[in-house]
């Protein structure tokens, strides 16, 4: 990690990392729940990953690989601050993908190549509103406290079925572990149609309660749309988590 630090001076140490967890100042303006999180990621080549990001961002690297996520979850009681949650708008699924990146202010967050989301609504809010790739797809899931069934199909593509068995102790991310790279990022980043300004939000939670799992069907449909190259191997790291309550801050123009 140091030697990784010497070639990309602005690159979010520990402590930066540490400062993204705490609660962000200004006003919320969302209020949501992330449930029956699963996080499966490759390693990917950092060249690659970086001709596909916009200008301000640099790929975040972790034992010199970049990181690419798929992480299907249930989306509940999503709904502006003051306001109560909506029965058949607030409860949707969402399955995004996603890479680890810093700005020039060495600020480490999320990079979404896509979000696909079961509620038209969502998808044309976080479209306006958030800046985000957001699609809509048929989706469906199944969840009891010992598995999780998750479907999802995205117009023109073939319908990519997750199944996943958490087990174990939950426990919290060690700082500067792996799994601490991949799941402890507090900001998102996006920008206009055509790339033209960089925009940052950051969110707001209790660290993750993970758990180790046991994943026994994974798609990879959603790569290929996002320019990345096909993974037909097996992840390189899986993780899954059960609930957070989450504030949503505005999104801004970034400045570095």
């Amino acid at each position: 990690m140091t030697c990784e630090r010497e070639f990309f001076p602005n690159r979010p140490d520990a402590a930066r990392h540490a400062a993204m967890r705490e609660r962000p100042a200004g006003r919320v303006v969302m209020k949501q729940a992330w449930r029956n999180l699963l996080f499966l990621h490759w390693r990917y080549d950092p060249v690659e990953v970086q001709r596909l990001l916009p200008e301000g961002l640099t790929v975040d690297t972790y034992d010199g690989a970049a990181w690419v996520g798929i992480v299907p979850f249930f989306m509940c009681d999503v709904r502006p601050v003051y306001a109560p949650a909506v029965p058949g708008l607030s409860n949707f699924l969402e399955l995004n993908v996603r890479t680890y990146v810093y700005d020039a202010g060495g600020n480490p967050g999320v990079w979404f190549f896509s979000l696909d989301a079961s509620n038209p609504i969502a998808v044309w809010i976080a479209r306006s509103f958030f800046k985000l790739p957001y699609y809509h797809a048929q989706m469906r899931a199944r969840a009891t406290p010992a598995s999780v069934d998750y479907w999802s199909q995205r117009k023109g593509l073939e319908m990519d079925h997750f199944a996943w068995q958490p087990f174990g102790t939950s426990h919290q991310a060690e700082p500067e572990s792996l799994e601490y790279f991949l799941v402890e990022r507090y900001r998102l980043y996006s920008t206009d149609p055509g790339r033209k300004s960089l925009h940052h939000g950051q969110v707001h939670h209790r660290p993750y309660e993970l758990q180790e799992v046991k994943v026994l069907e994974w798609g990879t449909q959603l790569l290929a749309p996002a320019g990345l190259s096909a993974r037909d191997t097996p992840f390189d790291h899986a993780i899954c988590a059960a609930d957070v309550k989450v504030d949503i801050h505005p999104l801004i123009r970034n400045a570095g």
